[in-house]
């Protein structure tokens, strides 16, 4: 996993890199060096070239956390609404088989909340509330389920 919650830092660990920056802010004005600055704080020189430039042109303040890099475009009440929805089946949407795909879920959502987002925004926004992929079983057209079930009870305890 690459950062907790399935995506981006939390807010303890963007608070912890603030600090990194707000450090690094107080040694640029001492005059130290990138290379000296980077190796102390163990982040690499590029970093600190930023964090050095963001400091000449706006001082501290440029150095804080401007929060999570992605919003969820929609938040916990209206996902909640969208799970009802999602659980009323495709069918209750005009759909006509029973599968809801990403591609199905967006369009609920644009509808539903006029809120336009990409394919990979779906995914992630369902990730995040728990929600994973399902691949239907794929059946052949002529199986007997009731042939496989007596072959299940007879044949297959005399094999074993």
């Amino acid at each position: 996993m690459r950062y907790a919650q399935g995506g981006g830092s939390t807010a303890e660990r963007r608070r912890l890199r603030e600090q990194i920056r707000h450090e690094a802010g107080e040694r640029f004005a001492h005059g130290e060096k990138t290379a000296v600055i980077a190796k102390d704080l163990r982040v690499s020189e590029r970093s600190v070239e930023r964090w050095r430039r963001a400091w000449r042109e706006g001082g501290m303040d440029a150095l804080a956390s401007t929060g999570p890099p992605k919003l969820p475009k929609l938040s916990d009440g209206q996902f909640v609404e969208l799970e009802r929805e999602l659980a009323l089946g495709p069918a209750e949407h005009g759909w006509e088989d029973q599968r809801w795909t990403l591609a199905r879920i967006r369009d609920l959502i644009a509808w539903k909340f006029q809120i336009d987002c990409s394919m990979a925004a779906v995914w992630r926004l369902l990730r995040r509330h728990g929600w994973s992929w399902q691949r239907p079983a794929r059946r052949a057209v002529e199986r007997d389920e009731g042939a496989v079930g007596l072959w299940k009870k007879d044949v297959l305890p005399q094999v074993e």
